[in-house]
């Protein structure tokens, strides 16, 4: 394990004070210049040294026919270039002092024999001058704390808490626009590719040592570095939490991992032993990944597996019931006390009972205030799922009724919404016990998205919702059996 994130080879990589980009021309429509203009747009401010053998200027950069004649020694190499001068080009680095480089180009050890040589070359002359590279056959990375952004796609959203290590690269950045929708975002992304002196091992390490990165996402399509990758995880994952998604298991998908990046997987059940023995929780799709990320980089620990549940009909209700008992949580009967605070709230068509089955008879201002709050209170329940459903054309109509404007009606509905977003934000802050929401309706309604600007997640759905509740508790069952058996 590294003593410090600066003595990850991944450091210099993710944090250049300056770089030297190879492949990128005046030619938009080529990769490297496409990368190049990511890098441009969102903005780096460090210096950056286009190397080129015709052009004296690319995308406003001077260009240089050879490192050598660049005014410095870059911290970072980008090299999108041939497959066949790429080891000639970081010789041409290594002699310079380069000790850092993103090799994106392909064609290497997962085309067959022939790439395999050419990688054999490339790592020698990596090894001959102590270069740490990424790739190659990755992306590269994306800190957007750094304004770096080496990938072809724009960056889209706000900088995060999510720091991911993938053995694939465009999955980093097609999760771009995904993460941005939700309001979430990376604290530092990168893809390993080939990985032919840096691998998700070293990855894993840097991310632990992040003081960005809250939780830790990990796409796996093959661990070479089991010991290693278990000791590392087992260092971390008390302190951290750690989500893996393993594609590998299936015969589809080790076929298929092992022609993108040459990686040798292994059977589901090895990986599921791996991660259990590790801390590492385990996600089963894409989506889920994030989703768990989200809850374990928001939400408290909660002491136990048992859910209130919190609607205003019963449909919702019986499904978010349902949903948490197949995620293998429990939604049990309330304390005494609880069900005499809940009885003058709830209307008699309703229900005090575990679902609460609010119905649309009653003032749903208690339902963002003491309600929550009675169930919060409940010595028997470890934490909170409400249905959450606030239509702006419903308060709107019922305002415009009433002899607002259609201008008028839409500005109080809005103002309605932020106070009760903060009023669910203020409850989430005053307590240790984890709240998610559910809804059916659409995520870009005003209601939800204030819901989720004010940190709390909300999910398309009771499924979603309760797996993450349960990943909260997954965790730290997963955390208290690494610190009791030692991380040896």
């Amino acid at each position: 394990m590294i003593q410090s994130i600066y003595d990850s080879p991944l450091y210099k990589m993710v944090n250049p004070a300056s770089l030297a980009f190879y492949g990128a021309s005046n030619n938009f429509g080529s990769m490297g210049s496409i990368i190049l203009a990511s890098v441009k747009g969102l903005g780096f401010e460090g210096p950056i040294y286009p190397i080129h053998p015709t052009e004296d200027n690319v995308q406003g950069y001077p260009a240089y026919r050879s490192l050598d004649d660049a005014p410095e020694t870059p911290d970072l190499a980008v090299m999108v270039l041939p497959t066949a001068i790429v080891p000639e080009r970081l010789e041409e680095c290594g002699r310079k002092g380069v000790r850092h480089a993103i090799v994106v180009s392909g064609g290497f050890k997962e085309v067959g024999e022939e790439g395999r040589v050419l990688e054999g070359r490339l790592k020698a002359v990596a090894e001959q001058y102590g270069i740490r590279l990424l790739g190659p056959n990755c992306i590269g990375v994306a800190n957007p704390y750094q304004k770096l952004n080496t990938t072809p796609f724009p960056y889209l959203g706000r900088p995060g808490f999510i720091g991911m290590a993938s053995q694939s690269g465009s999955f980093i950045t097609q999760m771009y626009s995904y993460l941005q929708r939700l309001d979430l975002g990376f604290s530092s992304a990168f893809s390993c590719g080939n990985e032919a002196n840096v691998d998700i091992v070293d990855g894993l390490e840097y991310l632990g040592a992040c003081p960005r990165t809250r939780v830790i996402a990990l796409y796996v399509e093959g661990i070479t570095r089991g010991r290693e990758f278990v000791e590392t995880a087992r260092a971390i994952s008390p302190h951290k939490p750690i989500v893996a998604l393993y594609i590998g298991g299936s015969e589809s998908g080790r076929r298929a991992g092992h022609s993108h990046t040459g990686a040798m997987a292994g059977p589901d059940r090895l990986y599921d032993g791996m991660f259990r023995q590790a801390g590492v929780v385990r996600a089963r799709s894409v989506i889920e990944l994030f989703d768990l990320c989200w809850a374990l980089g928001t939400l408290p620990r909660p002491k136990g597996r048992r859910v209130a549940v919190l609607t205003d009909s019963g449909g919702p209700g019986v499904s978010g019931a349902d949903a948490c008992s197949r995620a293998g949580l429990v939604v049990p009967p309330f304390a005494p006390e609880t069900l005499e605070r809940l009885r003058p709230l709830v209307p008699h068509t309703g229900s005090i009972n575990n679902p609460v089955d609010l119905t649309f008879h009653r003032n749903h201002m208690d339902f963002y205030t003491r309600i929550p709050q009675a169930l919060l209170d409940d010595p028997e329940t470890d934490s909170l799922m409400i249905y959450f459903l606030m239509p702006i054309e419903m308060m709107t109509r019922a305002l415009e009724q009433m002899g607002l404007s259609p201008d008028e009606a839409r500005a109080k509905s809005l103002e309605i919404i932020e106070h009760q977003g903060r009023t669910m934000a203020e409850l989430k802050a005053g307590t240790d016990k984890p709240i998610v929401g559910y809804t059916w309706r659409s995520l870009d309604e005003p209601f939800i998205q204030t819901l989720r600007g004010h940190g709390l997640p909300v999910f398309p759905g009771p499924e979603r919702a309760a797996r993450a509740l349960a990943a909260l508790r997954d965790y730290d069952e997963l955390r208290r059996k690494v610190l009791s058996s030692g991380t040896d």
